[in-house]
């Protein structure tokens, strides 16, 4: 029984970890336990690890953390990219050696052997392919056709040079300070491919979301397969029944069968535990950034854009708030009026709430079929845009 409440616990804590992790910055969640958990995740541990580092061994050791922060996250380096094939590696070495010799099995065949090492590399393939193509780098040659290619909408992007790279800047493009170059439809620096996200590699980056979340879901149901089969093949259930005397229902036989499993097969469920949390992580990444590409933005124009209605909105507010202190001025200045009674102005309307929607209008986003389509095939690789030349002034 007790191992039964413990699959339970440990259950239950990584689903709230993973909502915690996902969706903790959500507005419902807001002020509510899974937020200071989401925020303790991302940030307050790290800060927390600095402080104790600082407590025990010095300053000079926390300033060497700081400076190994810098050197993994502020500068091109290959770390992450290490740790992805030391997971992934490790990993389907441990499937291999837990799970391997149970295929053939009760309901999995000998082709899933070779199927699940063709999958791997697969991945390593479009792990490879985000990781070392071209993301879209502008430069000076290209430059010209990448001002025709995304004009500007006067709103989040507007004519400027890039400091840097002294040359014009294109809409939707970013100095990725990191790389250290101009990125053309710039959605994010990646740590972990070591590459920027933008115009060119996008589909790729896309394709290897969902590929290593259908990966980890077909490696999390080939271990449950096999668990399955071995209860079946081995009559766990017929066992427990007829020699132990367990009542033959779900209630009596989970405690029993948990514990083997356990006893028998922990390294698989492990497994297929740590499988299925990191399928759901990917999952979330790729609707994440699958509903990004069906409007055509970008996640460095999602945070634009969250920055400039913010803004407008406080604009209006305020030009909401002159506008009623000016009417109450010349209100109190003008000939002396009927008191309005208290129950008028309790229900009357506050000038804030009169202040004018401000609405998103993204001009880049041009219907489902041709924005996927634009991810598919940049605007880049196109016959037109390399054809492409700007007028002579």
């Amino acid at each position: 029984m007790a191992v039964n409440w413990l699959l339970i616990c440990h259950g239950l804590v990584t689903l709230i970890v993973i909502i915690s992790f996902l969706c903790g910055q959500w507005p419902i969640f807001q002020g509510t336990p899974i937020e200071r958990l989401h925020h303790f995740i991302t940030f307050g541990a790290y800060d927390y690890f600095l402080r104790f580092v600082g407590f025990v061994f010095g300053d000079k050791a926390r300033r060497l953390v700081l400076s190994i922060e810098r050197c993994c996250c502020d500068r091109p380096n290959p770390f992450l990219q290490v740790i992805y094939l030391a997971i992934i590696g490790a990993t389907y070495y441990y499937i291999v050696k837990s799970s391997f010799r149970y295929i053939p099995g009760y309901y999995l065949g000998e082709v899933h052997k070779y199927t699940s090492l063709l999958a791997v590399g697969i991945g390593i393939v479009l792990f490879l392919l985000t990781s070392f193509s071209d993301p879209g780098t502008v430069n000076a040659g290209n430059v010209s056709e990448y001002l025709l290619a995304y004009p500007y909408d006067n709103i989040i992007f507007t004519e400027k040079e890039c400091s840097t790279c002294k040359i014009p800047k294109p809409a939707r493009s970013k100095h990725c300070s990191i790389c250290n170059r101009c990125v053309a439809r710039f959605d994010h620096h990646c740590g972990w491919m070591n590459n920027c996200i933008g115009e060119k590699n996008t589909r790729y980056f896309l394709a290897f979301l969902l590929w290593h979340c259908l990966l980890c879901v077909y490696g999390a149901i080939a271990l449950a397969l096999i668990i399955a089969g071995r209860f079946k093949e081995l009559r766990i259930a017929y066992i427990l029944t007829v020699y132990y005397g367990v009542e033959n229902s779900f209630r009596s036989l989970a405690p029993h069968v948990a514990q083997w499993l356990l006893n028998s097969y922990n390294t698989q469920f492990l497994l297929m535990v740590f499988l299925v949390i990191v399928s759901l992580l990917l999952a979330g990444f790729f609707g994440y950034h699958a509903n990004l590409c069906r409007s055509n933005t970008t996640t460095n124009e999602t945070f634009k854009w969250e920055d400039y209605i913010s803004w407008q909105k406080k604009l209006n507010e305020a030009r909401a708030s002159a506008a009623a202190l000016k009417a109450s001025i010349s209100g109190m200045s003008s000939e002396a009026k009927r008191p309005e009674s208290k129950f008028k102005s309790f229900f009357r309307r506050s000038p804030l709430e009169d202040t004018q929607v401000v609405a998103k209008e993204n001009k880049y986003d041009k219907g489902f079929f041709r924005n996927v389509f634009e991810v598919i095939f940049p605007l880049s690789t196109r016959s037109s845009f390399l054809h492409t030349k700007s007028k002579p002034s």
